[in-house]
Protein backbone atom coordinates (compact mmCIF):
# COMPACT_ATOMS: atom_id res chain seq x y z
CA UNK A 1 0.00 0.00 0.00
CA UNK A 2 2.83 2.58 0.46
CA UNK A 3 3.51 2.68 -2.88
CA UNK A 4 -0.26 3.47 -3.87
CA UNK A 5 -0.70 7.21 -4.66
CA UNK A 6 -1.85 9.84 -2.31
CA UNK A 7 -1.92 13.38 -2.10
CA UNK A 8 0.86 15.21 0.28
CA UNK A 9 2.38 18.08 1.22
CA UNK A 10 6.53 18.60 2.05
CA UNK A 11 6.86 20.33 5.14
CA UNK A 12 10.38 21.80 5.70
CA UNK A 13 11.02 22.60 8.70
CA UNK A 14 13.49 23.92 11.71
CA UNK A 15 13.53 21.68 14.65
CA UNK A 16 14.75 24.53 17.32
CA UNK A 17 11.78 26.38 15.72
CA UNK A 18 8.83 23.26 15.84
CA UNK A 19 8.84 20.07 17.05
CA UNK A 20 8.18 17.41 14.54
CA UNK A 21 6.06 16.47 17.63
CA UNK A 22 4.07 19.83 17.01
CA UNK A 23 4.20 19.61 13.48
CA UNK A 24 2.66 16.07 13.39
CA UNK A 25 0.17 17.27 16.43
CA UNK A 26 -1.02 19.63 13.77
CA UNK A 27 -1.49 17.71 11.06
CA UNK A 28 -3.85 14.91 13.06
CA UNK A 29 -6.30 17.74 14.31
CA UNK A 30 -6.62 19.48 10.47
CA UNK A 31 -8.21 16.48 8.99
CA UNK A 32 -9.98 13.51 10.23
CA UNK A 33 -6.89 11.11 11.66
CA UNK A 34 -9.29 8.27 13.09
CA UNK A 35 -11.82 8.26 10.45
CA UNK A 36 -12.55 5.48 7.46
CA UNK A 37 -13.92 7.27 4.57
CA UNK A 38 -15.20 6.16 0.97
CA UNK A 39 -12.29 8.71 0.38
CA UNK A 40 -9.51 7.22 2.58
CA UNK A 41 -6.99 5.52 -0.38
CA UNK A 42 -6.71 8.68 -2.29
CA UNK A 43 -6.74 11.23 1.03
CA UNK A 44 -5.56 8.55 3.51
CA UNK A 45 -3.84 10.35 6.31
CA UNK A 46 0.46 9.65 6.19
CA UNK A 47 3.68 11.01 7.72
CA UNK A 48 5.88 10.51 5.14
CA UNK A 49 9.55 10.24 6.55
CA UNK A 50 13.43 11.27 4.89
CA UNK A 51 15.33 8.91 7.22
CA UNK A 52 15.02 6.50 9.71
CA UNK A 53 15.26 8.38 12.67
CA UNK A 54 12.31 10.41 11.70
CA UNK A 55 10.60 7.18 11.14
CA UNK A 56 11.21 6.20 14.77
CA UNK A 57 10.42 9.75 16.29
CA UNK A 58 7.23 10.03 13.69
CA UNK A 59 5.88 6.53 15.13
CA UNK A 60 7.06 7.14 19.06
CA UNK A 61 4.67 10.28 18.59
CA UNK A 62 1.63 8.68 17.16
CA UNK A 63 2.08 6.50 20.23
CA UNK A 64 2.65 9.34 22.57
CA UNK A 65 -0.49 11.42 20.95
CA UNK A 66 -2.91 8.48 21.00
CA UNK A 67 -4.56 8.77 24.26
CA UNK A 68 -5.68 11.90 23.11
CA UNK A 69 -8.31 10.42 21.08
CA UNK A 70 -11.08 8.43 21.53
CA UNK A 71 -10.45 6.15 18.22
CA UNK A 72 -7.54 4.50 16.90
CA UNK A 73 -5.58 7.11 15.26
CA UNK A 74 -5.21 5.91 11.34
CA UNK A 75 -2.54 8.04 9.93
CA UNK A 76 0.93 6.04 8.52
CA UNK A 77 4.08 6.40 9.31
CA UNK A 78 5.93 5.54 5.68
CA UNK A 79 9.25 6.62 4.03
CA UNK A 80 8.95 9.06 1.35
CA UNK A 81 9.29 7.70 -2.24
CA UNK A 82 8.56 10.39 -4.75
CA UNK A 83 6.61 13.55 -5.16
CA UNK A 84 5.09 14.69 -8.33
CA UNK A 85 4.09 18.50 -7.85
CA UNK A 86 -0.06 19.53 -8.29
CA UNK A 87 -0.82 21.20 -11.51
CA UNK A 88 -0.40 25.02 -11.32
CA UNK A 89 -4.08 25.31 -10.73
CA UNK A 90 -3.94 23.79 -8.05
CA UNK A 91 -0.93 25.65 -6.35
CA UNK A 92 -1.51 28.25 -3.58
CA UNK A 93 -5.16 27.34 -4.30
CA UNK A 94 -6.57 29.13 -1.12
CA UNK A 95 -4.89 32.81 -2.15
CA UNK A 96 -6.22 32.48 -5.90
CA UNK A 97 -9.59 30.86 -4.97
CA UNK A 98 -10.57 32.47 -1.41
CA UNK A 99 -14.57 32.85 -2.76
CA UNK A 100 -14.64 29.13 -3.96
CA UNK A 101 -17.11 26.84 -1.32
CA UNK A 102 -13.94 24.34 -0.88
CA UNK A 103 -11.70 27.76 1.01
CA UNK A 104 -14.56 28.76 2.52
CA UNK A 105 -16.00 25.56 3.84
CA UNK A 106 -13.19 23.72 4.41
CA UNK A 107 -9.72 25.37 4.76
CA UNK A 108 -11.00 28.35 6.67
CA UNK A 109 -12.09 26.46 9.03
CA UNK A 110 -9.18 24.48 9.50
CA UNK A 111 -7.14 27.48 9.62
CA UNK A 112 -9.78 28.67 12.27
CA UNK A 113 -8.85 25.61 14.24
CA UNK A 114 -5.11 25.89 13.78
CA UNK A 115 -4.60 29.44 14.85
CA UNK A 116 -6.92 28.53 18.09
CA UNK A 117 -4.85 25.54 18.89
CA UNK A 118 -1.58 26.11 17.54
CA UNK A 119 -1.32 30.15 17.45
CA UNK A 120 1.74 30.55 18.83
CA UNK A 121 3.49 28.05 16.40
CA UNK A 122 1.86 29.66 13.32
CA UNK A 123 3.62 32.05 11.36
CA UNK A 124 0.74 33.81 9.59
CA UNK A 125 1.98 37.05 8.42
CA UNK A 126 0.76 35.37 4.68
CA UNK A 127 -2.67 34.53 5.49
CA UNK A 128 -3.74 37.63 7.48
CA UNK A 129 -2.51 39.90 4.71
CA UNK A 130 -4.76 38.16 2.78
CA UNK A 131 -7.95 40.43 2.68
CA UNK A 132 -10.52 37.81 2.09
CA UNK A 133 -9.51 36.18 4.93
CA UNK A 134 -9.42 38.82 7.02
CA UNK A 135 -13.21 40.16 5.96
CA UNK A 136 -14.67 36.83 6.76
CA UNK A 137 -12.96 36.19 9.96
CA UNK A 138 -13.75 39.98 10.80
CA UNK A 139 -17.51 39.16 9.90
CA UNK A 140 -17.61 36.19 12.29
CA UNK A 141 -16.19 37.37 15.22
CA UNK A 142 -19.01 39.67 15.33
Amino acid sequence: EATIFSEAVIVTFLAKEISLETLIEIHLHTHSCTAQHSMRKKYRSAIYCFDEKQFIQSTCILEKLQPQYENNIITQVLMFNDFKMNNDNFLNYYFSNPEKPFCTNVIEPKLKNMAEKFGENMHNKKIKSHKEYEKRTAKNKK
